[in-house]
């Protein structure tokens, strides 16, 4: 295996964790339980520890697709560029919800306050990911290319 298979292989992850993070963030705001809040905050943060195997990765896989003929350097960076910034958001909603989960375990009195603001983090997290996957996808599935 390459360094962009190895990618491939992960790549997928933080973005399917903050999705799964915040179904069960909901399901734990709705039925009040803490320990399904705790779960959705310890979701994020393997979101964002596999944001940083996904970063690591496309370093490898971005000298890989380069050689490849007919892929343009444009999409490359462009995927570069918004992955930066979708790991950078997963290593706040990480660490947001490292917080969070101390706060709750030491019963702090902003913990729901906590889970709220985490929610709502993680869905602009969503939202850059999805960004990334898609200019990811458009470096060699054409398809999917706006132009």
């Amino acid at each position: 295996m390459n360094e962009a298979h190895w990618h491939l292989v992960v790549n997928h992850l933080p973005i399917i964790f903050p999705i799964v993070g915040v179904i069960v963030m909901i399901t734990g705001l709705i039925s009040k339980s803490r320990g399904v809040k705790r779960t959705a905050h310890l979701i994020f943060i393997m979101g964002a520890l596999t944001a940083m195997l996904a970063i690591i990765t496309g370093e490898g896989a971005k000298e890989v697709v380069e050689k490849i003929s007919g892929i343009s350097q444009i999409y490359i960076e462009n995927h570069e560029t918004m992955a930066e910034t979708f790991a950078l958001l997963s290593y706040i909603l990480g660490g947001l919800s490292l917080f969070a989960l101390w706060a709750s375990f030491k019963q702090k009195t902003f913990s729901t306050i906590l889970n709220i603001a985490t929610l709502v983090f993680a869905l602009v997290v969503l939202f850059f990911g999805k960004e990334t996957g898609t200019t990811g996808g458009e470096i060699r599935h054409t398809e999917i290319r706006k132009i």
